[in-house]
């Protein structure tokens, strides 16, 4: 449950954030700059979530996995979304990457404790 709630705090910021400015909860239908600012908040804020948690000596579960998968997932749409309305995406494109790296790093990393274990 603490993990969930850890978790939930970046996104309820993002969101709060994306309501505050925008009018909206739907992240989807912003221009292109507005939704890398949403993104980037949501991205950078679960990410220190999850350094929070190493830091307080938790395991990568497979909450945080579907936390990150779900983040990725929005990010997904976006990028689908751009290239079928011929915009420029190549942030997106960037941030995604390095966002398949850093989940590759924690997936790895929560395989290597369940085999030490």
């Amino acid at each position: 449950m603490k993990k969930v709630i850890i978790h939930s705090v970046p996104v309820a910021i993002s969101f709060t954030w994306l309501m505050a400015i925008h009018q909206t909860f739907n992240p989807v239908i912003l221009k292109g700059p507005d939704f890398l600012k949403f993104y980037l908040i949501l991205v950078f804020g679960f990410y220190a979530s999850i350094f929070i948690l190493n830091s307080l000596k938790e395991t990568i579960s497979r909450i945080t996995l579907y936390f990150a998968g779900s983040v990725f997932l929005l990010g997904i749409i976006k990028l689908i979304r751009g290239i079928m309305l011929e915009k420029p995406i190549g942030f997106l494109i960037m941030i995604l990457i390095a966002e398949v790296i850093v989940i590759l790093v924690f997936i790895l990393n929560h395989i290597n404790k369940k085999m030490n274990s």
